[in-house]
């Protein structure tokens, strides 16, 4: 493109400033709804396309109108009516370059013309934050910081090291080499002076410099993962809004007329640290918080083996960058895009495997507080036939938490063992019976060769009916309003003390409430301290979901704001149960001075960890109860005005027959997805205000169930052009340049 001029499409150059965001009442998909059963059931066959599947649409190489025009048509004919759009690399203007937004705005337009949706991907690649590598050439000023090792130096027992220091070394210790021991070594005033004890010992040296996790990047040709362009500094919020400015602001200028409308919002990709954060004035902001000085403890976090006093210093400082992460990073783009009729959709890194998460990212719950649309990852095969991963919870449960209707996956990339349309159908419904209501499907490329050159399961000609179903099941599942009663609390402070057994502990009661059929949610320590609203015997969150029993896993540490949460909860008829070891420590102000806890009468314990019968009679009665145990099959329940929506997956490749007796009343249906339509299921009252069926699932067959009095009319089935399609209007002419789409 370079200096070519381009006819604009008239509707999108109106001025940012003039572009007002659809009102709110128009995008219900943003707010919890509770609409009818008969209003859904008119919306089913074909729901509102802002529900739907997305394909992350990367552009690499000649990507010209053709290609554009030509995707979007293949894109809508297979099903799919949203795109998320990912700069890629070899384009013919670079990155952030007007004609980069040139051509984003003609994307944009014929998405409009299509009735399709949009998602901007806020990064020249990932994670996000690097603006493309500007922050490494404009504004090096406001690039990611961490702690380092600088040197290491050793010392014999009984020699003196004597040395003055550089401004930005911070901290000191002396690791002893046989023992693993360590002792804080001083610095005053920009020196050190130490005699080492008896033994070998080696001094490590920390100090803040400018380093940055590594990023991929449109702009470097090698496509390497490398340190070259630096990303922000996550905890500096003027960092964040350069961000803004360098991305997020600019599309506002040539695409704001369809924020809200067409596009519906920014997606950001696996923010995170490589190196223990640091931004400057960190020290007066923790001791403004905590009240000590961290910088003796800094050099300790690096040592093999800490003292309980520096683990508890660590926790002190994850508590605070943690913070910092959420407030000045994700919050700030939460509510950029929340101004602007936008919604912030983000996943972390390392969703499955929660101890190295909060090594990168502090504390997940926090970083999701204020995003719009909390996500994961399924990648590398972590989610497949035969391979069980629960962490899909830690969105939908983040959802609940902060009253948000959906939570979003990303599927499918780096599958090295690639799925067929039955395993790519399984994958999705593992996902969505524990709570996922969003599918993004990795990776669609668009280039010279198009979309019509999909392979594997994308390519199949079974792919329309998958994209229907998919279509049809996120809608459901985003309507109404989640009625899990039960919460396990998540000990993400205990992670930060080095208790890696409380996250076995947390992931296996997880895994037996769900093959019991007990739904639950993840519930973090600052929902449970601040949010969570006690009303009667329940603890209500922002879904307006109340949770009549808490469960506590193996936990080393509790805030005491919590404790007295549980304590009052339990007055007024909550249930506290504590599975294994209970809390030891509870933290007020700081880790580093929390005392043991006082009795906890309140609770019931089961030492054993397990969720025993005694502890199943403490729960509160089940949505679902089969006539007998059936761990392969779970299932998702949400309420809506007057309707039960119940989802079962049966995830073994045997047949499950059960007769099921469900909390709700009426007659049942069986809303089948994959065809649009909706019969009625055999069923009887099976006691006050629940409902006996039988329940026969094949293998991997999903199935939604409503109870209810209303609406039950039969929807007819649709052929799959008719159902995606009817309401887009024809093409409209396109006037472009003669040397449209060439390289200048």
């Amino acid at each position: 493109m370079g200096q070519r001029t381009r006819c604009r499409p008239a509707l999108l150059v109106v001025a940012a400033c003039l572009a007002t965001p659809a009102d709110a009442a128009e995008r219900p998909w943003q707010g919890m709804t509770t609409p009818s059963v008969t209003e859904l059931a008119a919306h089913f066959a074909a729901p509102p396309t802002e529900y739907g599947m997305t394909f992350y649409w990367g552009w690499d190489g000649p990507v010209t109108e053709e290609v554009i025009a030509r995707d979007l048509d293949t894109f809508r004919a297979l099903g799919v009516r949203t795109v998320t759009l990912e700069p890629g690399y070899e384009m013919p203007s670079a990155y952030l370059s007007p004609g980069w937004f040139e051509q984003v705005q003609l994307a944009v337009e014929h998405a409009r013309r299509r009735g399709m949706h949009v998602w901007l991907v806020d990064e020249g690649k990932y994670p996000s934050g690097f603006a493309g590598g500007k922050f490494s050439s404009e504004r090096p000023d406001l690039r990611m910081q961490g702690l380092v090792v600088a040197e290491r130096l050793k010392l014999e027992g009984g020699a003196t090291l004597a040395r003055a220091l550089p401004p930005e070394t911070l901290s000191a210790v002396a690791v002893e080499l046989g023992t693993q021991a360590n002792q804080i070594v001083p610095v005053e005033r920009g020196a050190l002076r130490w005699t080492a004890p008896p033994g070998s010992w080696e001094i490590l040296l920390v100090q803040h410099q400018f380093r940055t996790a590594q990023t991929r990047s449109v702009s470097d040709p090698t496509r390497a993962k490398t340190d070259k362009n630096s990303l922000c500094d996550y905890l500096n919020p003027a960092a964040t809004r350069q961000f803004l400015d360098f991305t997020h602001a600019r599309y506002e200028k040539y695409v704001g007329a369809e924020f809200g409308k067409t596009i519906l919002g920014f997606r950001g990709d696996e923010p995170d640290f490589a190196h223990v954060p640091w931004t400057t004035g960190l020290p007066g902001e923790f001791e403004k918080r905590k009240g000590y000085d961290i910088r003796p403890y800094l050099a300790s976090f690096f040592a093999p083996r800490l003292t309980e006093a520096q683990q508890r210093a660590k926790a002190d400082y994850w508590d605070v960058w943690s913070d910092l992460f959420r407030e000045n990073f994700f919050r700030i783009q939460a509510d950029w895009c929340a101004r602007r009729g936008l919604e912030y959709l983000v996943h972390l890194n390392h969703e499955d495997q929660m101890t190295a998460l909060v090594r990168s990212e502090g504390d997940f719950f926090k970083d999701m507080r204020y995003v719009q649309l909390p996500g994961i990852d399924a990648i590398w095969n972590q989610i497949w036939p035969g391979t069980l991963a629960d962490f899909p919870k830690y969105a939908s449960s983040a959802a609940h938490l902060f009253g948000r209707p959906r939570a979003f996956t990303e599927s499918f990339a780096a599958y090295r063992t690639a799925p067929d349309v039955r395993q790519a159908r399984w994958v999705l419904d593992h996902q969505l019976v524990r709570g996922i209501n969003m599918v993004e499907v990795m990776f669609v490329p668009a280039s010279s060769r198009g979309a019509s050159g999909l392979s594997g399961w994308l390519g199949s000609s079974e792919f329309p009916s998958v994209a229907d179903y998919v279509n049809r099941a996120s809608y459901l599942l985003s309507q109404g309003r989640p009625t899990a009663r039960i919460a396990l609390y998540h000990p993400t402070s205990s992670l930060w003390l080095g208790d890696e057994a409380a996250n076995h502990s947390t992931l296996a009661i997880a895994r037996e409430l769900l093959e019991q059929q007990r739904d639950f949610d993840f519930v973090d320590e600052q929902a449970l301290s601040s949010l969570l609203r006690l009303e009667g015997g329940s603890l209500r969150n922002r879904s307006e979901q109340g949770y009549a029993a808490v469960l506590l896993p193996r936990t080393t540490a509790i805030s005491r704001a919590a404790l007295d949460r549980l304590r009052a909860f339990a007055k007024a008829g909550g249930r506290v149960i504590v599975l294994g070891p209970g809390p030891s420590l509870v933290v007020e102000r700081t880790f580093l001075d929390a005392p043991a806890p006082p009795g906890l009468p309140f609770v019931l314990r089961e030492e054993s960890g397990q969720l025993t019968a005694r502890v199943l009679s403490a729960l509160p009665v089940p949505d679902v109860a089969f006539d007998r145990p059936c761990p392969a099959v779970k299932y998702l329940h949400r309420r809506w005005r007057d309707g039960e929506l119940y989802f079962f997956f049966n995830e073994s490749d045997e047949r499950q027959a059960r007769t099921a007796v469900l909390v709700g009343g009426g007659r049942a249906q069986l809303w089948d997805a994959s065809a649009g339509t909706v019969s009625e299921m055999a069923a009887e009252p099976a006691g006050e205000g629940t409902v006996r069926l039988s329940l026969d699932l094949a293998p991997y067959e999903a199935r939604f169930v409503v109870l209810s009095d209303a609406g039950g009319e039969k929807l007819p089935a649709r052929a799959h052009l008719s159902a995606r399609a009817a309401d887009v209007p024809p093409e409209a002419p396109w006037t472009t340049p003669p040397n449209k789409g060439r390289t200048p």
